[in-house]
């Protein structure tokens, strides 16, 4: 009788998080004073794409190299601050952090660093644009291809009667292509927000 030979567990060496690394993804609340054309831009991707503000934030900013490019960029100018409205987001730890340094670190004003950061977003928006009117597009075809199944699977009834086994399929298809058409339909009703930009 053989004996069962135990396999050892594999060990896995990872390499261990730190508390510190852990405490930066913590979510913070921060409020800057920003444009409304920022605000909508932030919401507006954000639904059309969805994904959350937060993740945005963390995209943008956590990134030194290009807060310190926008900073260099920015130079001195000066915006309209009446013009702005105070609007508060959900960012991690880490972020605000890396916002606050290079804020401090290039004497720029930690609004006009977001304010900056988030019109990286306008090329992202102008091509979403696009892909939403090709969609739209596409759909009008798609309606226009449906009308005439609407009428082939019609003669298919009439010539064929419900039970046949074509007429099934063609049936079944139907409904498929209905079911496709209408959640392309809903995911376009969707992106509209994207239209005002």
């Amino acid at each position: 009788m053989k004996e069962d030979k135990k396999e050892k567990p594999v060990e896995i060496i990872l390499s261990q998080p730190s508390s510190r690394d852990l405490r930066g993804r913590q979510s913070v609340r921060a409020t800057f004073k920003l444009t409304e054309k920022a605000i909508e831009t932030m919401s507006a991707v954000s639904v059309h794409l969805g994904i959350k503000q937060k993740s945005l934030f963390d995209h943008l900013i956590d990134d030194l190299e290009s807060l310190e490019r926008i900073a260099l960029q920015m130079g001195s100018v000066s915006r309209d601050l009446s013009s702005r409205m105070q609007k508060t987001y959900v960012l991690s730890r880490r972020t605000l952090s890396c916002l606050d340094r290079a804020a401090k670190e290039y004497s720029a004003s930690r609004n006009a660093l977001v304010e900056f950061s988030i019109q990286r977003l306008q090329p992202v928006i102008a091509k979403e644009k696009e892909r939403h009117a090709e969609r739209k597009k596409l759909l009008s075809r798609l309606d226009d291809f449906l009308d005439t199944a609407e009428k082939i699977l019609m003669g298919a009834e009439q010539t064929l009667g419900p039970g046949d086994p074509v007429y099934d399929q063609l049936e079944k298809a139907m409904m498929g292509m209905v079911s496709t058409r209408d959640d392309i339909a809903a995911f376009i009703e969707k992106g509209k927000v994207i239209e005002n930009f």
